[in-house]
């Protein structure tokens, strides 16, 4: 069995601590230590222990005792003191401290929905309008939320009398205190639907599909995530509603290939061109542009056509397209193709190759 600490070093306190100056620690380790603040490993531990000396040391003849015999002299606080009980933590730290200030039940925000919507290379790149097809908790379209069959009316609750809440007395060691809570009667409404809407069955709320309008700006990307404020579950008690996700795919297109907002693309041009230069058309998401290759080109040379990418999610500007080029010898050969080959060899020399 553990060994007890000492009753006033568990409160920080001198052996001639005065009862206010214990009751002032108590409550600054209550208040630090109470399970429903602190998560923390053993603080449920040190909550109990703490208790456990204030019970002891705020009683007169205890702490008489206690401070003639020590742990040693239990018999003395009376057969049945085993610590200071806090089987409920909430009703002896809202006791203590003055009890919680409930009322009705705040509004509360209504949850997020999503949903996944696939979208091509330059829907993504220039922005689309498109629509989504959602499942999602409206307000009753019958009773308009209240939950009230149309033509009647709710009822102050008998239980809290229309307050949405109760008020409990109980006797601690500090004297009476009153612990307020949300009525359970009326859930902290302070009222009570006798009448309830037909159509929702009292709850104010039915689910419902839509067609949402989804507006893609310019420049996402496969992955990204557009928000729609307000488009998701309604609220409770009046709260707002959640927002709707939409998980964007973007598909892959033929040949052009994204670097964050610049356009990578290869172009193939044969040995005569790259040797004598040639004048090749590209294609872009603007449309064909025309790129002038310098005659003595070589494979993964790269060529950057200007603002010729995919525009900023800022709106300023776009990205550029890098051009990679790519030589391609021929395979199969003529008589007549090999024969030229041969007679341009016979004039080259032998290559240059690395030192």
């Amino acid at each position: 069995m553990p060994v007890k600490r000492d009753y006033y070093e568990v409160l920080g306190v001198d052996r001639n601590a005065t009862d206010e100056r214990i009751k002032k620690a108590f409550r600054e380790l209550a208040f630090k230590y109470h399970p429903d603040r602190n998560h923390d490993d053993g603080a449920e531990g040190k909550f109990k222990e703490i208790n456990e000396a204030y019970e002891v040391l705020s009683d007169p003849e205890r702490r008489a005792a206690y401070d003639r015999f020590g742990h040693g002299g239990k018999g003395f606080f009376g057969p049945d003191f085993e610590g200071f009980d806090i089987g409920g933590f909430g009703s002896i730290f809202d006791a203590f401290f003055g009890g919680m200030t409930a009322g009705r039940q705040p509004s509360g925000r209504g949850t997020d929905l999503s949903c996944h919507l696939t979208i091509t290379f330059e829907e993504a790149a220039f922005g689309v309008e498109r629509e989504v097809n959602i499942e999602r908790i409206e307000y009753c379209s019958l009773c308009q939320g209240t939950g009230v069959r149309p033509g009647s009316q709710p009822v102050r609750c008998s239980n809290c009398g229309g307050s949405g809440q109760v008020r409990r007395s109980q006797q601690s060691i500090f004297g009476q205190f009153t612990n307020i809570s949300i009525c359970p009667q009326c859930r902290g409404e302070g009222r009570v639907i006798l009448e309830p809407c037909q159509h929702c069955r009292g709850s104010g709320k039915e689910k419902r599909r839509r067609t949402i309008q989804v507006k893609i700006p310019a420049g996402v990307k496969d992955g990204s995530r557009v928000r729609l404020t307000g488009e998701g579950n309604a609220g409770d008690r009046g709260g707002s509603p959640g927002n709707l996700y939409i998980n964007l795919s973007v598909t892959p297109h033929e040949f052009l290939t994204r670097d964050g907002d610049n356009i990578v693309c290869k172009l193939s041009i044969n040995v005569a061109e790259a040797a004598l230069g040639v004048e090749a058309q590209v294609p872009t998401l603007h449309g064909k542009v025309r790129l002038k290759i310098p005659a003595g080109s070589q494979t993964g040379q790269v060529f950057r056509l200007k603002n010729k990418g995919v525009p900023h999610l800022s709106g300023k500007g776009c990205g550029d397209q890098l051009v990679r080029l790519v030589v391609v010898t021929p395979e199969l050969l003529t008589r007549r193709q090999r024969e030229l080959f041969e007679e341009l060899a016979s004039t080259l020399g032998p290559a240059r190759r690395g030192r």
